[in-house]
């Protein structure tokens, strides 16, 4: 654990972004170029390399109130003041107040974490991880595209759920419920819920295909 992660209430630089929904230990790479967005990292890479990503919904502009708190990793300037920067996810936060907004976002902010468990959580991690094999397979037969998952899938129920997370295309509101959620359990059952209609849609799909070729 690192010494600001003790830390229960702190100022952040906040980078809200439409429909990216960060979560811990995901990777986020970024193209900064906007002027006040320069200026925060700019800043942030002489400090402790750490900002908040919120998630904005495009449909209202309301930008969340939780986000993920992420760490610069690695960095490239280009020329024109432009930064390619790959970041790392590291713990949630929720924001308290707005302590400054321009010319970027500064929150307080404090950390929040999962409830400790009350249930073994490896069940339902194995069916989760089933099911994710069940529809990458079934989206390789579909596509016929050769489709793996990665060899290093989390192993901890916690890193799964969080990867998981993550790899839900195309539906950041349901994203950011799953950040939000501080129950493990509730997260990967939500996560089997999602990857069940998914899997049945393509075993669907799959098998009419299969009846007209």
């Amino acid at each position: 654990m690192t010494s600001s992660s003790k830390i229960a209430v702190r100022e952040l630089p906040l980078f809200p972004l439409p429909k990216v929904v960060l979560f811990p230990t995901r990777p986020l790479p970024l193209h900064i170029f906007e002027f006040r967005y320069r200026i925060m990292m700019n800043t942030i890479l002489e400090s402790d390399r750490r900002f908040g990503v919120l998630m904005v919904d495009p449909a209202g502009g309301t930008i969340a109130d939780i986000g993920c708190c992420a760490q610069i990793i690695d960095y490239q300037r280009l020329p024109d003041d432009r930064i390619k920067m790959l970041s790392l996810g590291q713990q949630r936060f929720r924001v308290l107040e707005y302590v400054r907004e321009k010319p970027y976002r500064i929150g307080l902010v404090e950390w929040i974490e999962d409830n400790p468990p009350t249930q073994d959580l490896y069940p339902l991690a194995t069916e989760v991880e089933q099911l994710l094999r069940d529809v990458v397979r079934l989206s390789a037969k579909l596509t016929e595209q050769s489709i793996e998952l990665p060899e290093d899938l989390p192993d901890l129920p916690l890193e799964l759920s969080y990867w998981v997370a993550s790899n839900l295309y195309g539906v950041p509101n349901e994203q950011q419920g799953l950040l939000e959620t501080q129950d493990t359990a509730a997260r990967l059952q939500r996560e089997a819920e999602i990857l069940t209609s998914t899997r049945n849609h393509l075993a669907a799909r799959t098998a009419i295909k299969d009846t007209f070729n």
